[in-house]
């Protein structure tokens, strides 16, 4: 009796191993109830972030090299249309010839030229009793006043000290304001009319240019002087050098005035 228990022991050993063998493994992509796990291609938010370089800046552009100065070229300016000239009817009416031709030189309009000997009269009448010193005829603040009264001013007496100067600043200020410039002749004893420029760089470009000629009517043309010499037909195109022979310093002797010496301008200024 002692043998049937070993062999139904024995029997039931082999019985165990081959239920085991025969036991399926677990999948591990199921639930317990049987479902599938998910899974997902998704990277993890876990996941360690691989750290973006930082972009270089852009460096600042150069800025675009500035323009060449400007180079003063040839420029001309000039007033003066044919039968704007008028002469002086008498040897003592310079001022009010020049104030005909001024305003000849101003009119575009057609409204007629200032040329009769009557009105030229009246005109001399105007500047003389308006100037300081009426026994020397009509002077440089007569010739102002009246341009400004009858309506082409302003106007005012300047004097520049050096030659130069005074022809930049009459050419400028007919640049400026489209106007005649009254020239202070003799040393003070004629008037002559700047009605136009030639020169090395425009005025309203340069402070400094180079006035290479000058526009004139001289009242007195044809008679001129025996001392200071010939007038100029009228337009006459002058050199600085031409015109300096008589466009000289005025002398203070010649009428009361609190201006110092110089090259004396019948100057139009803005308004």
């Amino acid at each position: 009796m002692t043998g049937a228990p070993a062999r139904l022991l024995t029997w039931f050993a082999v019985m165990a191993t081959l239920l085991t063998a025969c036991t399926p493994a677990v999948d591990l992509t199921e639930t317990d109830s049987g479902q599938p796990i998910a899974s997902s291609s998704a990277p993890s938010t876990n996941a360690t972030q691989t750290p973006v370089p930082p972009q270089p800046a852009t460096p600042p552009q150069p800025a675009p090299p500035a323009p060449p100065p400007a180079v003063p070229q040839a420029f001309a300016l000039n007033l003066y249309q044919e039968g704007d000239f008028v002469p002086q009817y008498t040897f003592d009416w310079c001022v009010a010839a020049s104030i005909q031709m001024a305003h000849n030189l101003i009119d575009d309009t057609g409204g007629g030229t200032w040329a009769s000997s009557a009105q030229q009269s009246e005109l001399w009448e105007m500047a003389r009793a308006r100037s300081s010193n009426s026994f020397n005829g009509a002077n440089p603040r007569g010739w102002a006043q009246v341009l400004t009264e009858v309506g082409m001013g302003p106007y005012a007496v300047v004097s520049i000290a050096s030659y130069e100067d005074a022809l930049q600043t009459a050419s400028r200020a007919i640049a400026e304001t489209g106007r005649p410039v009254g020239l202070v002749m003799w040393s003070g004893r004629h008037a002559w009319v700047m009605s136009g420029f030639e020169s090395m760089g425009d005025p309203a470009q340069f402070a400094e240019f180079q006035v290479t000629g000058i526009r004139v009517l001289d009242p007195l043309y044809p008679h001129g002087s025996g001392q200071w010499g010939a007038s100029p037909e009228p337009n006459s195109l002058l050199t600085p050098e031409q015109l300096a022979t008589q466009f000289v310093v005025r002398e203070p002797r010649r009428w009361s005035t609190d201006l110092p010496t110089g090259y004396l301008l019948v100057l139009p200024v803005a308004a």
